[in-house]
């Protein structure tokens, strides 16, 4: 007897089984993957790293304007944003793998009970400038008494004006702090909104234009700022430690070559920075990617300081803000970098 033929009609539940069935199976991969490491377009691994500061993250741009990424099987997409804090959110809000920040925006996130992972201190930086005006008749700190001090709030920059009242005795109570986006400190300055500001060293000489005859600073060299490598939850063991290998090996060319370097990092800032700042600042950062002991006192300090001024809610003990830091792929890329315990 011939085998019976089902119509089309009758062969549609099936099919469309089939196709519901593939469809679920391609979405719980994708789930299952999520995270992991992917091939880019190259065939390398894709990851994401998100910065701030061209000078304090300078191994980042070296490495992408050299190159150097292909070597380790990395295929990076680097992007920038205009404070730490806003790099630190598009991690935790998983716009990206990695992020170039600041110490402080760093620790209000450990403080807040946000997934970050500092997985490498990558440069140092201490000449700090309170800005201000002649007619201001500031001299020292002291004088910040009573004034109006503009400041980009939640960024390391806020930790540098708490250390320069400090060493005058003075708390953030004793001034009106105003906040003010990096780039607004020099414009608040030459209109007499603010009586000092303090800011971010690429609008060092933004002020200074801007003032004029009029312009003074204030040095300080009390606060040593740490540009901070760190992990969000999408970013992996692998990816990581490739991108710190890279990173090894940028620190490298820039030690063997600093002018090249600054050429490298005035391509990459697309105009961002100016070749007479780079030229100044860029000789005052001190490079090399650790965790060292001295990273995590300095944390400690920055934390108890942010929940006494920020009424943050995490705990601010060495062995709490010890959990945050990473180590794994750094003591893979370099063992000998890795000196907290």
């Amino acid at each position: 007897m011939p085998a019976t033929r089902r119509s089309p009609a009758a062969r549609t539940p099936r099919a469309a089984a089939a196709v519901l069935l593939t469809a679920l199976l391609t979405t719980l991969l994708g789930a299952c993957s999520e995270g992991a490491d992917r091939p880019g377009a190259s065939g390398r691994t894709a990851v994401t790293i998100v910065g701030s500061d061209h000078l304090g993250g300078a191994p980042v741009h070296v490495a992408q304007e050299r190159g150097l990424w292909a070597a380790e099987g990395v295929e990076a997409t680097v992007t920038t944003q205009p404070t730490g804090r806003d790099a630190l959110n598009a991690v935790l809000g998983g716009q990206a793998q990695l992020g170039v920040v600041g110490d402080l925006p760093a620790v209000t996130a450990a403080l807040g009970g946000r997934e970050v992972r500092i997985v490498a201190d990558l440069s140092r930086f201490t000449d700090w400038r309170l800005l201000t005006r002649t007619d201001r008749q500031i001299t020292g700190f002291a004088a910040l008494k009573g004034r109006k001090v503009g400041v980009p709030q939640g960024t390391n920059v806020e930790y540098a004006l708490s250390r320069m009242l400090a060493s005058a005795g003075l708390t953030a109570a004793d001034v009106t702090v105003v906040n003010l986006a990096p780039n607004q400190v020099p414009p608040a300055l030459a209109r007499g909104d603010v009586d000092a500001g303090l800011t971010f060293p690429s609008f060092y000489d933004a002020a200074r234009t801007a003032l004029g005859e009029r312009y003074a600073e204030v040095p300080f060299a009390g606060y040593t700022a740490r540009t901070l490598l760190v992990a969000g939850p999408s970013a992996t063991e692998e990816g990581t430690t490739a991108v710190l290998r890279t990173l090894l090996a940028a620190q490298r060319e820039l030690a063997a070559d600093p002018a090249g370097a600054r050429r490298a990092l005035l391509t990459q800032s697309k105009g961002a920075l100016q070749a007479g700042y780079v030229e100044t600042f860029q000789p005052r950062y001190t490079y090399g990617a650790t965790l060292s002991p001295e990273l995590l006192a300095q944390l400690e300090d920055e934390a108890g300081w942010a929940k006494a001024a920020q009424s943050l809610p995490g705990a601010a003990d060495r062995a709490s803000l010890l959990k945050h830091l990473h180590p794994a792929p750094l003591a893979a890329a370099d063992p000998a970098a890795v000196t907290v315990r």
